[in-house]
């Protein structure tokens, strides 16, 4: 029997300044560090389908367009040990071809290496989902190693017969 694929194992990391960010298919994860004892009322969220701004204490920790669209509804903030805001964005555009290069427009972009590495874990996903939706469980891409064009999220195997 496989293992269900975890879409949190072996994520890549972008680190900023503030903390860092990582994506799956479905989801943009961003944690921010914030001074031990920060409680909720000191901090101040706004999260919008394209714009996220996040203040502590009243000094701007990030602010600015998203690299790509979210569910406004869908996205939350939580403050963990009083030392570390968790922000779960929703993408709007949940497939593999769609991964972020930068959390924002024009800041925070993830280097040539963690791009390709955040590239080969989403086409991994996809495929890992794709193997389950087709009711075949002998397929386990969990521990699987990707080579060759996965760019824009690999190969379409969608249309092939069994």
């Amino acid at each position: 029997m496989s293992a269900p694929f975890e879409e949190r194992s072996g994520l890549v990391p972008c680190v900023t300044a503030w903390g860092r960010w990582y994506q799956t298919l479905e989801e943009v994860f961003i944690e921010v560090q914030v001074p031990p004892g920060t409680r909720a009322k000191d901090v101040c969220c706004s999260l919008q389908s394209r714009h996220i701004a996040l203040s502590v204490r009243g000094r701007e920790v990030l602010q600015g367009k998203l690299f790509d669209s979210t569910i406004t509804d869908e996205g939350t903030w939580t403050l963990e040990d009083r030392k570390l805001i968790r922000i779960v964005l929703m993408k709007t555009n949940r497939d593999a071809g769609n991964c972020w290069t930068s959390l924002l427009e024009n800041e925070y972009a993830a280097d040539p290496w963690v791009q390709d590495q955040m590239q080969r874990k989403l086409t991994l996903e996809r495929f890992q989902r794709e193997a389950s939706s087709k009711n075949n469980p002998g397929f386990d891409f969990s521990g699987a190693e990707i080579s060759g064009n996965y760019s824009k999220g690999g190969p379409d195997f969608s249309s092939l017969e069994k």
